[in-house]
C-alpha cells in the first residue's frame, strides 16, 4: 500500500514537472513582459520604444542592393517604430551562407526571402530554432489569420506533420487565377484567320492548326521557317498546355509525379499511367513531324524572342507575347483554349498552388520581440499594407486616380530608359518573388495582371482543376527518405520523357520503363506521400 502511495506521489510531481517544461515552452515562443508591455496589439506605431531586429535577407537580383536605402523599408521603419537592419544575401551565395548561419547558431532575428527549403523549416523547427507561429497568429496577425481563416486549403498546407506551424509563406489570391496560371498559351490569330481555321477546342483539332503551319509560308518572307509551337524551359510549360487533355498532373504544377486517380481517387504516380503514356505518343507525334521546335531542350530565352521577333511562331506557351515580343508582333496573338483529349476529357491542369514559398519568413529563437516581428509582416497582408508593399508611396511612386492607383509616369516611363523592374527598384522591393505577402490582382504590376493575360485566364477558368495540392511537408525520418528516393525518380521520369518525345526511345521500352520504377523505391515512395496526404487532409 505504501509502495503504491509513493509510486502515485511520483507521478504527480512527474506531472507537475512535464506541465512547468511545457508551460516555460509556450512562455519561450512569446517575448519577455517587458516587450508585451512595449507592444501596440493594433494599430502604428507597433511599439512604443524603438526596438532593433536583425534580419537575414535573400536579395532578388532585381531589387536594390541594398535594403536598407529603399524608401519603402525606411517609411515603414518610422511607421513601426522599428529599426530594421537588413543583412543582404545575393542568391549566388544564399545556401551557403544560410547553411552556415544554422548550423553555427549565430542566428538574425528573421529570416526573410530566404528561400529555405521544406525540409529545413521542419527540421530546425522542430529543434526550436525557429518558433511555432499558431498562437501568436491567433492574436497579433489578424490579417494573415483572416486568409487562413478563410482559405481551409491554405492553412492546410503550412502546417507542419507536429501540427506547427513555422513559417508566414508567399500566397497567390486564389481569385488571382492569371497568376496562379502563370505562363500561358497563345496561337497566333492572324495565322488562323489567314488559314481560315477556328481556334483550336481539342488536340486534334490543335494538330491539324500546327501542320498547317508548318506547311504555310504564314510570315509571307518566301521561306518555309514556321515553327508551329515553341515554349522555353524545355517541355514542361507545353506539358502544362496539354497534359489536362489526358487527365494528368490533375492535382497541379507543384506535384511533378503524383496526382489523384481518376476512377479511385487514390494517389496516383502519374509517370507510369496509360493516360500519360497516351499525351507522351500525342507529343512524340507532334516533335517527329517537326511540329515542335527541335531545339525545345536547349532553347534559351533570347534565341526564343529572336524567332517571335521574326514572326515565325504559330502557337507559344510562354508569358503574355505583347509584354515580350512588342506590339506588332504580340497584338497578332489571342488566348489558347483549354484542349479536349482522344476521350472527352477536358481540363486545365498548369495551375499552382496559392502556398508557395514557405521558407521565407522565420522567426528564429534569438528573438527577443516576435509578437512585434510578426505585427511588423501581417500589415502587408492588409489592404492598405498590400497598396504600400507593391505599389511605394502616394506622390512618389504612384498617384491615385479614378482607375485606382496607378504608378507615375517616371516609373512606367523613365526618363533615364529604366526598365519599370529598375525605376521601381529604389523605392520597393518588389518586383523580385519571395516575399511572405498575399499577392492580389488589385496592386499587382507583373505581366500576368495585363488585360490579354486576364482574358486568357478567364477562358481557362471553367476548365480548371477544383483542388490543387500544395507542396506535402514530411516528418524528419520522412525527409530524409523522400529526398533520395524522389530525387532518383524525378531524373529517370525526365530522362525518359525527353527521351520518348524525341523518339531517343521507342515506346516498345515502355514496360521495361515502368518496372524500372517500381525497383527504385516506388514502393516507399508511395507511402511517405501517401502519409503525408493523409495529413493534409487531416490538418
Amino acid at each position: 500500500m505504501k509502495m503504491k502511495k509513493k509510486f502515485m506521489m511520483l507521478a504527480a510531481v512527474l506531472l507537475i514537472a512535464l506541465s512547468a517544461c511545457n508551460n516555460d515552452d509556450k512562455a519561450d515562443v512569446g517575448g519577455s513582459e517587458e516587450a508585451l508591455n512595449n507592444l501596440n496589439t493594433e494599430g502604428m506605431p507597433i511599439v512604443e520604444d524603438t526596438i532593433e531586429l536583425e534580419v537575414f535577407a535573400g536579395k532578388a537580383a532585381t531589387t536594390a542592393d541594398d535594403w536598407n536605402d529603399v524608401l519603402l523599408l525606411n517609411e515603414y521603419e518610422e511607421m513601426t517604430n522599428m529599426d530594421i537592419t537588413w543583412n543582404m544575401v545575393p542568391a549566388d551565395g544564399l545556401e551557403e551562407r544560410r547553411n552556415l548561419a544554422l548550423a553555427s547558431g549565430d542566428l538574425p532575428d528573421v529570416f526573410y526571402s530566404a528561400n529555405l527549403p521544406v525540409s529545413d523549416v521542419q527540421k530546425y523547427g522542430s529543434q526550436g530554432t525557429f518558433i511555432p507561429l499558431n498562437d501568436l497568429i491567433e492574436e497579433y496577425a489578424p490579417n494573415i489569420k483572416k486568409v487562413l481563416d478563410e482559405n481551409p486549403d491554405i492553412r492546410k498546407g503550412i502546417t507542419f506533420p507536429d501540427g506547427n506551424i513555422y513559417s508566414i509563406p508567399t500566397v497567390y489570391s486564389p481569385d488571382f487565377s492569371s497568376l496562379l496560371i502563370g505562363a500561358k498559351g497563345w496561337i497566333n490569330g492572324d495565322w488562323l484567320e489567314q488559314l481560315e481555321m477556328d481556334n483550336p477546342e481539342t488536340t486534334e483539332e490543335f494538330y491539324e492548326y500546327l501542320k498547317a503551319v508548318k506547311e504555310t509560308d504564314l510570315n509571307g518572307n518566301g521561306k518555309n521557317d514556321e515553327i508551329p509551337l515553341s515554349s522555353v524551359a524545355e517541355m514542361s510549360r507545353i506539358i502544362h498546355w496539354i497534359s489536362g487533355a489526358f487527365g494528368v498532373q490533375n492535382r497541379g504544377q507543384l506535384h511533378t509525379l503524383i496526382d489523384s486517380d481518376p476512377d479511385s481517387e487514390d494517389i496516383r504516380f502519374y509517370p507510369i499511367a496509360d493516360q500519360y503514356k497516351e499525351m507522351l505518343e500525342y507529343l512524340n507525334k507532334l516533335y517527329e513531324e517537326g511540329l515542335i521546335e527541335q531545339n525545345i531542350y536547349s532553347l534559351e530565352v533570347d534565341q526564343h524572342l529572336a524567332s517571335a521577333a521574326d514572326d515565325l511562331y504559330g502557337a507559344v506557351q510562354f508569358y503574355n507575347p505583347m509584354e515580350l515580343y512588342g506590339k506588332e508582333v504580340g497584338e497578332q496573338y489571342i488566348p489558347g483554349n483549354a484542349l479536349e483529349g482522344p476521350d472527352g476529357t477536358k481540363m486545365y491542369t498548369g495551375i499552382t498552388s496559392p502556398v508557395l514559398s514557405l521558407g521565407n519568413f522565420l522567426i528564429t529563437s534569438e528573438n527577443e520581440n516576435p509578437e512585434a516581428a510578426l505585427r511588423w509582416i501581417d500589415y502587408f497582408w492588409s489592404e492598405e499594407g498590400q497598396k504600400m508593399f507593391f505599389m511605394g508611396i502616394e506622390g512618389e511612386t504612384y498617384e491615385e486616380t479614378e482607375e485606382g492607383p496607378k504608378l507615375t509616369e517616371e516609373i512606367t516611363d523613365n526618363p533615364d530608359g529604366l526598365t519599370l523592374t529598375q525605376a521601381l527598384a529604389k523605392y520597393i522591393i518588389n518586383p523580385g518573388g519571395n516575399h511572405p505577402v498575399i499577392v492580389t490582382d488589385e496592386y499587382f504590376t507583373g505581366s500576368e495582371n495585363a488585360p490579354a493575360d486576364v482574358e486568357a485566364a478567364e477562358q481557362l477558368e471553367p476548365y480548371l482543376i477544383d483542388e490543387i495540392w500544395p507542396a506535402f511537408t514530411y516528418t524528419a525520418e520522412e525527409n530524409d527518405r523522400i529526398a533520395v528516393l524522389e530525387t532518383d525518380l524525378q531524373k529517370y521520369v525526365e530522362e525518359m520523357q525527353a527521351g520518348f518525345i524525341t523518339g531517343e526511345n521507342d515506346f516498345s521500352e515502355w514496360d521495361a520503363y515502368v518496372e524500372t520504377i517500381q525497383e527504385m523505391g516506388y514502393d516507399e515512395y508511395m507511402e511517405i506521400q501517401q502519409a503525408a496526404y493523409e495529413r493534409y487532409q487531416e490538418n
